[in-house]
């Protein structure tokens, strides 16, 4: 039974390796998912970093159009009171030109 002795210390050596070799990959695992994880979380915040930025440039962009549409309006009030200026001159040159008539007449 002397020979027994080997094979058992062979058998249990090998089972502590196997013990001891799960227990390392079970570590290199937990290491790899807390990695993954902490990717992940740096992921979702550049995610919600884009995300601000964006409604941050909407909001822009929805001001800008804003300020664009009441420039144009203005600008097209503008115009209409100088074309109603410059009616109303024409018309005063008008008046005047045949008040002017009928002095000379």
């Amino acid at each position: 039974m002397s020979f027994l002795l080997p094979l058992a210390l062979g058998a249990g050596s090998s089972l502590l390796g196997g013990l001891f070799g799960s227990a390392s990959a079970s570590a290199e695992n937990g290491a790899m998912n807390a990695i993954n994880s902490q990717d992940e979380n740096f992921q979702l915040g550049l995610y919600a970093s884009e995300i601000a930025n964006q409604e941050q440039l909407s909001l822009q962009s929805t001001m800008f159009d804003q300020m664009m549409d009441e420039r144009s309006e203005n600008m097209r009030e503008v115009n209409t009171l100088r074309n109603v200026d410059m009616a109303e001159r024409k018309a005063d040159d008008d008046i005047t030109k045949k008040f002017i008539q009928t002095i000379t007449q």
